[in-house]
C-alpha cells in the first residue's frame, strides 16, 4: 500500500508540473482541463488493473498491457517536458541570484525565455508521446519482410538458392485485430519458400490463447514443410497453476496443437532436408537461456543423429543459447535461428546507418545478422508483442534467407 501511495504522489507532482508548461504555452483553459482528466484516467486505469485485477502471473494481461502502455505515454511526455522546465527553473534561480547580488539590467525577457522553453520542451515530448500512441495503435502491426542472402563454401549444391522463411514469437494471447494477423499470415506465404521455420513462443503463457487462430496459422504452407520448437513462454512459467499436472497438461496440449496446426515440433531432435542425393541436417533444441530462463535445451542430444560433416541448421530460440554454447561447440553450426529479444520493440533503425535499441545492454545479439567463428545467427524481431502492447522503430518481422553457395574466385 505505501508503495502506491508513493507511486501516485510521484504521479501527480509529475502532472502538476508538466501543466505548468501548459499553462505557460497556451491561454486556452480547455487544454490544461483535457490535460489532467487523461492523466486522471490513466492513472486510474492503471490502479484498477495492476492493484484490483486479477492475478495473471508474471506476464500481462491484455488489459494491463494496455494499462502500462498508455501510463508509460503519459509519464514519458511528463518526464521530458519536466527536464525542460526544470533546467529552466534552476536558470531562473541562478540568474535571479546573480540580479539580485549584483544587480544591473536583464538582457533578455524571463517570461518569454519561459514560454520558448515551455514551447520547445513539450514539442520534443509530443514526438515519443506520439510515437508510443502510434506504436500500439499500428506499429504492433506494421509487419516487414526482411531479407537476407547468405553464401557458404560447404552448401551442398543441390540447396544453392533454397529459400528459408523464419517467424519467432507469434505470443499469440497478445493478438487483438485478426485482420491484421490475416494480412501477416498471407505475407508469409506470399513468400513461397521451400521451408518454413518457427523459433518460439506460440503463447504467452497457456495453450488455449492460440486456440482462436489455430486455423489461421494452419494455413501457413511451405513446400517443404514447417518445423517448430519451444521458447520460455510455451512451458507456463509465468503463471500459477492449480497443480503440476496441470503445468504439465498445457504445456502437452500445446505441442499437441503445434502439431496438428501442421509444424513437425523438434524437441532436442533432428531431421534431414533432402534435395537429390544432398542433404541439410536440421536441428532443434527446446529453450535454453542465460541466467534464470529455462535451460531444457540439449545440443548433444538433439544432434545425435546427425554428422559432424553435415551442413547444419539449428534452431534454438534464445541468443544467449548461441553465445554461450553453440558457438563453442565442436560441431559446427553454420546457420541458427533464434528470436525471443522482440528488439525490446522499441528502437531506431535506419538501413546502413542507424541500428540501436535499449535492449542492446541486455542482449550482445538481438537483431538480425551475426558472424563469429565462421557460424551465422539470424535474430528475428519477432512476429507478436509481449508487455507494451506496439512497437516503436522495431517492427514485427518475416525473415527470408536464401542460401547461396560461395563461388570460387
Amino acid at each position: 500500500m505505501l508503495r502506491w501511495i508513493l507511486f501516485v504522489l510521484i504521479y501527480l507532482a509529475m502532472g502538476l508540473y508538466s501543466l505548468q508548461a501548459l499553462k505557460t504555452a497556451t491561454r486556452y483553459p480547455w487544454v490544461y482541463y483535457l490535460f489532467m482528466v487523461v492523466s486522471l484516467v490513466v492513472l486510474g486505469n492503471f490502479i484498477y488493473q495492476f492493484a484490483l485485477g486479477g492475478d495473471d502471473g508474471r506476464v500481462l494481461s491484455r488489459p494491463k498491457s494496455y494499462a502500462f502502455g498508455f501510463l508509460l505515454t503519459i509519464v514519458t511526455f511528463q518526464l521530458i517536458t519536466i527536464i525542460f522546465l526544470f533546467s529552466e527553473d534552476l536558470f531562473r534561480f541562478f540568474s535571479g541570484s546573480y540580479y539580485r547580488i549584483f544587480g544591473g539590467a536583464k538582457e533578455f525577457n524571463l517570461a518569454e525565455r519561459r514560454k520558448f522553453i515551455s514551447v520547445l520542451g513539450m514539442g520534443i515530448a509530443a514526438v515519443p508521446f506520439s510515437a508510443l500512441l502510434y506504436g500500439m495503435y499500428n506499429g504492433k502491426y506494421n509487419f516487414k519482410v526482411l531479407k537476407y542472402t547468405l553464401e557458404f563454401d560447404d552448401l551442398p549444391d543441390a540447396f544453392d538458392g533454397y529459400q528459408i522463411t523464419q517467424i519467432s514469437d507469434i505470443h499469440s494471447g497478445s493478438f487483438d485485430n485478426r485482420k491484421k494477423i490475416q494480412y501477416a499470415v498471407d505475407l508469409v506465404n506470399r513468400q513461397k519458400s521451400d521451408v518454413l521455420f518457427f523459433t518460439g513462443d506460440l503463447v504467452n503463457n497457456k495453450v488455449a490463447e492460440m486456440y482462436p487462430w489455430q486455423e489461421l496459422f494452419t494455413t501457413l504452407e511451405a513446400k517443404d514443410g514447417k518445423f517448430s520448437i519451444l521458447g520460455n513462454h510455451d512451458y507456463g512459467d509465468y503463471v500459477e497453476w492449480d497443480s503440476e499436472e496441470k503445468k504439465a497438461e498445457n504445456l502437452q496440449e500445446l505441442k499437441s496443437l503445434q502439431k496438428d496446426m501442421g509444424f513437425d515440433l523438434l524437441l532436442n531432435e533432428s531431421r534431414y532436408l533432402q534435395r537429390g542425393n544432398d542433404r541439410i541436417a536440421l536441428i532443434g533444441v527446446e529453450n535454453w537461456g542465460r541466467g534464470g530462463f529455462k535451460k531444457a535445451g540439449d545440443l548433444t542430444k538433439a544432434a545425435s543423429n546427425i554428422t559432424k560433416d553435415d551442413f547444419k541448421i539449428l534452431l534454438s530460440h534464445d541468443p544467449t543459447h548461441w553465445e554461450d554454447v553453440v558457438i563453442h561447440d565442436e560441431y559446427h553450426y553454420h546457420l541458427t535461428l533464434s528470436g525471443h529479444t522482440h528488439g525490446m520493440q522499441f528502437g531506431i533503425e535506419i538501413p546502413g546507418w542507424v541500428k540501436w535499441s535499449p535492449v542492446k545492454w541486455r542482449y550482445k545479439y538481438w537483431a538480425g545478422i551475426y558472424e563469429v567463428l565462421g557460424q551465422k545467427i539470424n535474430v528475428n524481431r519477432g512476429f507478436g508483442f509481449l508487455g507494451y502492447p506496439g512497437r516503436v522503430g522495431i517492427w514485427p518481422e518475416i525473415s527470408v534467407i536464401t542460401l547461396k553457395k560461395k563461388t570460387m574466385v
